[in-house]
Order: C-alpha cells, then sequence, then structure tokens
C-alpha cells in the first residue's frame, strides 16, 4: 500500500452521516504537502480514515457552484 500523507485544513459542513459514524463532508485537504485543494469525500469520526472522494481546484469548484446554481432541483 502506498503511503501518503494528508492535512484536513477547513471543514464546511456535513451533507450527510451513515450509520456508523462516517461523514461526507467538504473540506480543503492538503495531500502530500501540496497546494490545498476542495474536496468532498467520507470521513470516519476521528477523521484518521477516509473513503474515494473528488477533489476541485478553486477554478473548478467555480464551475461546478456555478452548473449547481442552474440545476432544476424540485
Amino acid at each position: 500500500m502506498v503511503d501518503f500523507a494528508f492535512n484536513v485544513l477547513e471543514s464546511f459542513g456535513t451533507l450527510s452521516e451513515s450509520e456508523n459514524g462516517w461523514k461526507k463532508e467538504l473540506t480543503i485537504v492538503s495531500w502530500n504537502d501540496r497546494e490545498p485543494k476542495y474536496d468532498i469525500r467520507s470521513w470516519s469520526p476521528n477523521k484518521e480514515r477516509m473513503g474515494r472522494g473528488v477533489t476541485f481546484s478553486k477554478p473548478e469548484l467555480a464551475k461546478l457552484k456555478a452548473m449547481l446554481n442552474h440545476l432544476p432541483i424540485d
């Protein structure tokens, strides 16, 4: 298994929570001491483990926000 480092710099909130306490959150994470990225994924209660997720640069997140603002949600 490949070792990697991560640092959760900020959490903006929880999108959902599973019965076992894992939370899907929007965060800013620095992976392997690289530039921080916006990130959506599930985290264990102590943030020591994570599920698969997706990361966004600031321009990508801005595009996603614009798309979501025009999405018809009923």
